[in-house]
């Protein structure tokens, strides 16, 4: 996600291909060999676009996570949602997004559109590498941050590069110490969240209602997402040296690392908390914290470091379990606590701990935070936290109110299709669930009984482990929200 925090290749300079301003796309291919530049280097290109593979993975894995953390009559519209996310990202970054954040001719806050529908970018070289293969690698994170918030706009896709990721930007300069996006990925994607519950508002209670409101629909939804999730995260840091050496393959290991420590750092939370009980929705959540945590300092810091990292950051997010009730928001997927939260840890901790031995693993990098008497780096990745938050929170709540309150767009759906769920009032011919109830619910639409069918049929099917209730047990909690729609439709009858 980064190029190294140093003016300095780590190559030597008769090795890096050298870019042409006057010929961009290095050259016409009619004319001559494109691959020539690049000969003895091509495992660098084929070592980066694996890595972007792997991140591809990361955007279902989140799909997944989240329907099987959302109640089940919205699970489906998760579903949908990260493969349009992919859809329209890359549509997006392709026409104008690439060339707002890496235009080679940008400012420090802002590229411009030099790069417009990839204009002049295909063989020209960017580092050891074919800018196409830049481009494709960088859209990847482009498309999972835009995953993690789930919303209609996010400016963290544009300030992903604009300050701290572009050879021009002010952060890049500072430096801040980021090593593959945990500030413009995960700080931007949780404070956006936040906006957005803070401008959506909390969802309709109904009188009666139980807890089981807010409990994952599907644990093993949960569970396939993180491990989608958990897997493709190898390429989101190890592809961040954008190279292949030493440092990158560190890269990978303290990812796995760290995440393994942010399992074991929750589960601690939470087996102190329910006294001696364990949670797997729990163990996801800290792998995900683990990986976030670790994600800007994945190439600066050594084995053991990482390890801790993702532990503490685990141990603090699983701590904020009441984080929603102090802030007063409805963020039911917790993307402000895992990625805003464990975002600025990681941050924070890189400031800490970055070495510069690890650093020059990849030969000539050199970057430090306190432990190696560099104590001003925390204050740079200060300001990282705070400019990064005041960008995407801001940005996200101009733009979310603008959606609210312009005719025929909106963020809410009536209180009817709250209740009775996106699935339901979205989609055709399709569901998550049994899809017995579905068709018994369309032979009673005709008959003004759909209330009636949601509130027995649905409420009360039998789940794959032979007890009443859905997937997850939760069939009390489906028949509550059917019998309330039978009311409103008796009302409105």
């Amino acid at each position: 996600m980064s190029a190294p925090q140093s003016s300095v290749t780590p190559f030597p300079l008769a090795l890096v291909p050298t870019y042409d301003p006057s010929n961009p796309t290095g050259g016409n291919p009619l004319d001559v060999n494109v691959n020539a530049i690049f000969a003895g280097l091509e495992y660098h290109a084929i070592w980066n676009m694996v890595m972007g593979f792997l991140v591809w993975l990361i955007i279902p894995g989140i799909g997944l996570l989240y329907g099987g953390l959302a109640r089940r009559k919205s699970s489906l519209a998760l579903l949908f949602q990260s493969v349009m996310v992919m859809a329209v990202v890359t549509l997006q970054w392709t026409f104008w997004g690439y060339s707002l954040a890496f235009s080679r001719t940008g400012s420090a806050f802002i590229g411009n559109l030099d790069n417009f529908a990839l204009r002049n970018v295909m063989a020209g070289p960017s580092g050891v590498l074919p800018e196409i293969v830049f481009v494709f690698y960088q859209g990847m994170f482009a498309a999972t941050t835009v995953q993690i918030v789930q919303c209609k706009r996010t400016p963290e896709c544009v300030f992903d590069h604009l300050a701290d990721y572009h050879l021009q930007g002010w952060l890049y300069k500072l430096p801040s110490l980021d090593f593959a996006g945990g500030g413009p990925v995960h700080q931007a994607s949780g404070w956006a969240a936040l906006a957005y519950a803070l401008v959506l508002g909390k969802r309709t209670p109904a009188a009666g209602e139980p807890k089981s409101r807010s409990k994952p629909h599907n644990t093993t939804l949960v569970f396939l997402g993180t491990v989608l999730i958990w897997f493709g995260w190898f390429g989101f840091n190890g592809g961040s040296e954008l190279s292949f050496n030493v440092r990158a393959l560190l890269a990978s290991f303290n990812t796995n690392f760290a995440a393994s420590c942010g399992v074991l750092g929750w589960v601690l939370v939470d087996y102190i908390r329910t006294k001696g009980k364990f949670s797997v929705v729990g163990a996801c959540s800290g792998a995900i914290a683990g990986l976030v945590g670790v994600t800007p300092a994945a190439g600066f810091v050594s084995i053991w470091l990482a390890g801790l990292i993702g532990f503490l950051t685990a141990v603090i997010c699983a701590s904020l379990q009441n984080l929603n009730e102090w802030l007063r928001v409805d963020e039911g997927l917790d993307v402000f606590r895992l990625h805003g939260v464990g975002g600025i840890c990681g941050s924070f901790f890189t400031g800490i701990f970055a070495q510069k031995w690890v650093s020059m693993l990849d030969g000539a990098s050199l970057a430090s935070g306190a432990i190696d008497g560099n104590p001003v780096q925390i204050g740079h990745q200060l300001a990282e936290i705070v400019a990064i938050a005041a960008y995407s929170f801001t940005l996200s709540t101009i733009l979310l109110l603008g959606l609210k309150y312009t005719p025929g767009m909106g963020l809410r759906v009536s209180d009817e299709v709250e209740m009775i769920g996106l699935d339901l009032d979205q989609f055709f011919d399709e569901q998550i669930g049994d899809w017995s109830a579905f068709e018994q619910e369309k032979l009673m639409e005709g008959r003004g009984e759909v209330g009636l069918r949601l509130g027995t049929i649905e409420g009360q099917r039998v789940g794959s482990d032979g007890e009443t209730g859905g997937p997850s047990g939760h069939g009390s909690e489906e028949q509550f929200e059917m019998t309330s729609v039978t009311e409103m439709t008796k009302r409105e009858n």
